[in-house]
């Protein structure tokens, strides 16, 4: 179950850690303690405060694995076979299981637009990873506190062996040639500038201009 700091707690309910204070002070909403006497708040927690009934919750339970390519169609069945493992031994039943590929900087990940799509339309109850960059590899805090306010709430198992840390290089490798291929294009832009006499000539003519404005100030 997801745990929350005052902090993020607060952000989630749009208040101030302040009046999250006065609350557990004045018996309005109790925090709990860690055994260093650290506050912390629960899922369950705000679905009460938001006074959303958890008993007749019929929205989906859906485990969602992830690999970059085909080629890692293994590691992706070894994601899946543990994920319901992990359901099987807590009882929990699964509505839908979603098999995906691609990098986990692409958030034009069809199956995974479509799942966010579901969440916004309140038919996810849980989304089941093996890790946080199973379902995004960057702003994963940003999605899950994205989809609390939908009161979905994303599982974690972190099984640190399902993912892959080659992938982590190959999505770096992505950054850094999407990075050459616009410094390139800029390069290429910039030389047909210069071989079109026409335009080169106007930005000559402008950046004259803005000499001259700077020498009268």
């Amino acid at each position: 179950m997801t745990n929350y700091k005052p902090k993020d707690f607060a952000e989630l309910l749009g208040v101030s850690v302040k009046t999250l204070q006065r609350w557990d002070r004045e018996g309005i909403l109790k925090a709990n303690r860690t055994p260093t006497d650290r506050r912390y708040y629960t899922h369950d927690q705000y679905l009460q405060f938001k006074g959303i009934n958890t008993e007749n919750d019929n929205r989906q339970i859906v485990i969602y694995a992830r690999v970059s390519t085909r080629n890692q169609k293994d590691d992706l069945q070894n994601q899946v076979t543990f994920l319901r493992q992990f359901c099987n031994a807590k009882g929990i039943i699964v509505d839908q299981c979603i098999e995906d590929y691609g990098s986990g900087l692409n958030y034009n990940r069809k199956k995974w637009n479509q799942l966010l799509d579901e969440v916004m339309e309140q038919k996810i109850k849980t989304i089941i990873v093996t890790h946080k960059d199973r379902f995004v590899r960057f702003g994963y805090d940003w999605f899950e506190k994205f989809c609390m306010k939908f009161n979905t709430t994303i599982v974690v198992v972190n099984n640190e062996e399902l993912s892959p840390q080659e992938e982590l290089v190959q999505d770096i490798v992505s950054i850094l040639h999407g990075f050459s291929c616009r410094l390139y294009g800029l390069r290429k832009y910039k030389k047909q500038i210069e071989g079109d006499e026409e335009i080169a000539e106007e930005l000559q003519n402008g950046n004259k201009s803005d000499s001259r404005a700077k020498n009268q100030d």
